[in-house]
């Protein structure tokens, strides 16, 4: 049985035929990608540990601590879906204002994030997992794709001139 090919990265082998395992163009927009971020009066390891740790802000400092010296993005999501019932009861009303904020700062504080971030173009930006069908497309592609709705409305607002990336003041 013939696979679909998928438009992405064409340089990169996606027949499936293989496990891949370099990292595709675009990964720097990921949460688990290696790319610190301050937020909330912190340093982050990745822009995972801040949303997971975003979950317990008000409702349990010492889970936050541990999310925040957890040891990969991996360990930090499983620390916090571990801990669910801990989250405010208004998260799932706050996460996606919470998610902006941090892609946000990471686009701010990471020169090549910015740099990938235009060198998208005018092209959709999705989240492809399967998984996922909140942040990603999910296992159908019909999803909300939500963590590639805030990277392009970010791509837009850097377009716009709603942010700037200018440092000097």
């Amino acid at each position: 049985m013939e696979r679909p090919k998928q438009f992405r990265d064409p340089q990169l082998e996606t027949s499936g035929d293989i496990i891949g395992f370099y990292p595709r163009e675009f990964y720097p927009f990921d949460n688990f990608a290696s790319f610190q971020v301050d937020y909330a009066g912190r340093r982050w390891p990745t822009s995972e540990h801040a949303y997971q740790a975003s979950h317990f802000f008000d409702t349990d400092p010492e889970l936050v601590e541990a999310i925040a010296e957890a040891r990969s993005a991996h360990d930090a999501y499983k620390l916090a879906k571990a801990n669910g019932d801990k989250a405010p009861e208004n998260w799932d009303d706050i996460k996606v204002d919470v998610m902006y904020g941090i892609c946000k700062e990471k686009l701010l504080q990471n020169p090549y994030v910015l740099v990938k971030l235009l060198a998208s173009g005018d092209l959709d930006i999705v989240e492809d997992s399967t998984k996922d069908a909140f942040w990603g497309w999910g296992p159908n592609r019909d999803g909300r794709n939500e963590l590639g709705k805030i990277w392009m409305k970010l791509r837009d607002q850097l377009r716009s001139g709603d942010i700037s990336t200018d440092t000097s003041v």
